[in-house]
This record gives C-alpha cells, structure tokens and sequence, in this order.
C-alpha cells in the first residue's frame, strides 16, 4: 500500500477519519504521478509533535507538520516500493488553524499532507523567498487537482442509505379528497424495492400526510421511519406516543410549497433544546435539518442532536457549474464539520437523479433523504423501478471500481 497510516491521536471530543485522509493520500500520490512510492503519514497530537521537534530540530513547540525524507542510501530490497518518507501531522495544531481559518480539520489536515509531501518530493520553503512562493502555488493547485479527484471510488469506503420520503403520494391523495394513492402502500413498495428507510412530514396543516398514515407506517415499516416534523406542542405529543426510529426537526411555514430552508437552530435554541430532550427520554433520536453553515452545526451539538440533515437546496438549484461546485464545497466541509464535532450527517432536499451521485460520494454522510424526484419518475415508470434507478446512482461504481 503506497500510503501507510498511522493513527495516533485521541481525542473523545473531535472524530477524525483516517480512512478518508489515506484516499487523500493516495490520490495525491497519484496527482504527483508517485503511485510506485511509499510514504508513512502518522497523526500525533502536539505533546508528541513537541518531543519530535525537540529531538530533531532543536525546539520546545509543536508544530502542525514535520517531514522526515527517506535517506538516499537506505537499501531497498528488489520489488519494494521506493521509500518517500514519514509525514508527521499535529492535529490538535491543525484543529486550532482550522477554526481560525474557517474550515473543516480534515480539510485543514489535507493541506499539511500536500506540504509534507512537497517536503518529502525536495521542495523546501525555507531555502529561499522565490522557493517559498513557488512551493505554494503548488501547494494551491495539487489541492485544486485533489478537489477534482474527491468523487472517485477512491473516496468513498462506504455507501449511504436510501431514505425515501413518500409525502408526494399523499398530496396526490389529498387532491381528490379520496384513498388512493396510499402512502403506506407506497413506503411498503419503496422497501421491497431497497429503500433502507421511509420519510414522512406531519404537517401541522395536514395538507398531505394525515395522523391515520403514520399510524400505519409505524406498524408496517420494516426499515426505519423517520418523522419529518415542526416543534409544535400537537406534533411534539404524537412523536412521542408513535416513537418513530428517529425525528428530523425541520422548519414549517403554512404559506410554503415546500421546505424552503434550514432550522435557525440559534433563533430556537431554548424551544428545541426542550423538544430534544423529551425526545431523548423517550428513546427517539433528533436530526435537525440545517443549511450548511458552521454556526449551526456548534448549535446543533449545543442542543443535544444526533444527526444533523444538511438542506441541499441550493446545490440542486444552481444554474451554473461554478455556482454548484461552490455550494458542494459548502456541504462537503460541513459534512466534515459535523462528522468532527461527533454528530451523524444526513443529507437531503432537491436532490434527483442527476444530482444525487456526487453527494452520495461523501464519506461522513450516511444517509440521503429524497422524495419528489423519485415520485415524479415513478409516474413515468412506475415506483419500483424509480427506487432502483436510483439506489443505482446511490451505490453506483466510479471509474476505477
């Protein structure tokens, strides 16, 4: 394996995946056409980071990364991989330059291995001004590179769930004032067919799902049902005496055709922190569903959530190709956020079959909510088939698979 990883830091209160560093690593490798090397990257926290220092260069302090070359005269036996090196990363330095600088530990983590590795290639920012600058224009467009690579089978470890919100054949239903189409019929058709959850919103309007459907849906769902639903005293009570598998808090305005945003978790900080805790005695676990924005992913911990559901709206709105490969930085970043902070990433909202394959391939989200697309496309070709085409996006190899 070209990248050896080396885990060793611990720490209860922030969640690093080393699996999702080691692809980083390795398609890195493959960016500086490296693929035939090996290189060690070891995570450390700063009182490990310090005693490296001291012992090698002479000074008290950690730092955020230290590279260590491997010596031209090392003896390589015949068919071993060419040794690159060790690359040391201090996250706890790295955590305290994330925040500062706004982003995600992980992505603040990628940016050392890029420096450590360029350390390790002979680059050397220290030897020169004019080296200095020209290490990092490199270091910004191996990062750049690496951003275009992230969606590949090299990214991704583990698939997300397929969660399918059937509130859309209830609005069909409510149009005629009569029985059919049956959302409970549905959900059982959307399972048989491979969906791994089934959503539902109870609106305090009734205007599609009705308290006789989740009724239902509690006794005849097999996977997981989760209660989409505002925190009004009514819905609150219902939640509580149905014990769904889990709750997703989400804002409702009586006016709106849809959700049109993320929860201002802020704004109902006391209100929710109260709902979240009823729920907890009860056993039900509370996702929130939140735009992705760091401010409300540390009042989502604050409150006492266990998923968050990043709203990906805007992603799915964008018009341009540069507008919706900034808005999927966004909720890339945040998916990390969230994952540090030790909250589970859900993921849903606008999301059809051409949107959906590249958020599926990040790491830190397990599940995806999605709902109109796959009603709308069951009217041309019926439900099943709609769930399998896209399970098929969700699971889908990437090149090189």
């Amino acid at each position: 394996m070209p990248v050896h990883l080396i885990d060793q830091y611990h720490d209860a209160h922030c969640r690093i995946n080393p699996a999702l560093l080691e692809n980083r690593a390795l398609l890195l490798l493959e960016i500086l056409q490296c693929r035939e090397q090996v290189f060690s990257l070891v995570l450390v926290d700063d009182s490990t980071m310090a005693e490296y220092n001291h012992r090698y260069r002479k000074k008290n302090t950690a730092t955020n990364v230290l590279s260590f070359p491997a010596q031209d005269g090392d003896e390589q036996f015949p068919g071993q991989e060419a040794e690159l090196g060790d690359v040391l990363i201090s996250v706890d330095t790295a955590k305290v330059e994330a925040r500062r600088q706004n982003k995600s530990i992980h992505h603040r983590v990628t940016e050392l291995i890029i420096h450590g590795l360029l350390h390790l290639l002979g680059h050397d920012h220290e030897r020169s001004e004019q080296e200095a600058l020209a290490m990092w224009d490199r270091e910004q467009e191996l990062f750049r590179q690496l951003q275009s690579k992230t969606n590949s089978s090299l990214e991704r470890r583990t698939m997300p769930h397929l969660a399918i919100n059937v509130d859309h054949v209830a609005t069909v239903r409510q149009a005629r004032g009569i029985t059919e189409p049956d959302p409970v019929l549905a959900a059982g058709i959307c399972e048989l067919a491979g969906a791994e959850g089934i959503v539902v919103h109870l609106r305090e309007d009734r205007r599609h799902i009705q308290d006789r459907d989740v009724l239902l849906l509690r006794q005849t769902v097999k996977t997981k049902l989760n209660l989409e639903m505002g925190a009004a005293k009514e819905i609150i009570n219902i939640a509580l005496d149905l014990k769904p598998d889990m709750i997703t808090l989400v804002p409702e305005k009586r006016k709106e055709l849809t959700t049109e945003g993320g929860l201002d978790i802020i704004a109902g900080e006391k209100k929710l922190a109260r709902t979240i805790q009823k729920m907890s005695k009860a056993g039900i676990p509370v996702s929130i569903f939140i735009d992705p924005d760091a401010v409300q992913i540390e009042a989502a911990v604050d409150v006492g959530a266990t998923f968050v559901e990043l709203h990906t709206g805007r992603y799915c709105d964008a018009t341009s190709e540069e507008e919706r490969d900034l808005e999927f930085r966004l909720i890339e970043q945040s998916a990390e956020l969230a994952f540090e902070s030790g909250l589970r990433v859900n993921a849903g909202h606008g999301l059809d079959y051409l949107t959906t394959g590249r958020i599926a391939a990040l790491p830190t989200i397990e599940e995806l909510s999605i709902g109109h697309a796959v009603i709308s496309r069951a009217v041309l070709v019926g439900l099943d088939q709609a769930v399998r085409e896209m399970l098929a996006i969700v699971r889908r190899p990437f090149p090189g698979q």
